[in-house]
């Protein structure tokens, strides 16, 4: 096959991020970040794993979806959601995992869920434990592509880990941090990882929910209330400029050209068979 500059099969860079989970409710774990996976040269991949290889494509139609956060849990209920899958041509990255609660464990993901679920290998890091019983209960923190999440010491919360920096746009942006961990009343809540995580809450409210197209997993709710929502994710890659990228109607995307590639960066997908045409 030719591997000419502007000639299919097309060397591609990626990032692709899953979206984050849903928090729990009631001083509640953190949830964990959506998985993150990246073959850009000189960067990380999620889990602490290196860039992944190099991809070629030939012209063609594949898959393009982006990930939806995970459902906070609602108070008295165990029904906090894992995120939903991204997913680019071959890669697909894994939603990150739903924080739990005092009688609900959190859940595998992408990124583990609070309390202490783990990773997914190549893609983020596990969750951190709670502590503490009634007033003095607070969530660990949801685990990130970057950073494992905190555990928490009561009655403070576990901190979100931290998720991982691209410059596939140009300028640096990090994606994929972990949900801080949740309170009880005045006690302090732990802080949502770098890269969209939310941070848990005390004092009754509500856990803040993961950052919109970064996979941020959602923050703990204090007790008495709501987990937060994850953050969706996002699908970005660059092709050269001689190649053409055409989307179903389903998708929403931008572009934008960096040196001799043009970059897109896909945000929102109505279906899970949405596609990109590449020639």
């Amino acid at each position: 096959m030719s591997t000419t500059f502007g000639v299919s099969p097309f060397s591609v860079s990626y990032v692709v991020v899953a979206g984050g989970g849903g928090s729990g409710s009631e001083h509640g774990g953190g949830a964990g970040a959506g998985g993150y996976r990246s073959n850009v040269s000189g960067e990380d991949s999620g889990g602490g794993a290196s860039a992944e290889s190099a991809l070629l494509i030939l012209a063609g139609t594949y898959t393009v979806t982006v990930g939806a956060g995970g459902v906070g849990g609602t108070v008295g209920n165990n029904n906090a959601t894992n995120g939903t899958n991204s997913v680019f041509h071959s890669i697909s990255s894994v939603g990150g995992g739903r924080g739990g609660t005092q009688i609900l464990a959190g859940n595998s993901g992408g990124s583990g869920g609070a309390d202490s679920a783990v990773g997914t290998v190549g893609q983020g890091f596990a969750a951190g434990a709670g502590g503490g019983s009634g007033a003095t209960r607070a969530g660990g923190g949801g685990g990130g592509a970057g950073v494992a999440g905190g555990n928490a010491s009561a009655p403070t919360g576990g901190n979100g880990g931290n998720g991982v920096a691209s410059s596939i746009s140009s300028s640096s942006v990090t994606r994929a941090g972990g949900g801080g961990g949740g309170a009880y009343v005045s006690n302090t809540p732990g802080t949502g990882g770098a890269g969209g995580g939310g941070a848990g809450s005390n004092l009754g409210a509500a856990g803040n929910a993961g950052t919109v197209n970064t996979g941020g997993g959602g923050g703990g709710g204090a007790n008495a209330a709501a987990g937060g929502g994850g953050g969706s994710g996002v699908v970005i890659f660059s092709l050269p400029l001689q190649a053409v990228a055409t989307f179903s109607g389903g998708v929403t995307q931008t572009s934008a050209v960096v040196g001799v590639n043009k970059v897109y960066t896909v945000t929102a997908t109505s279906t899970d068979s949405e596609t990109v045409t590449i020639g």
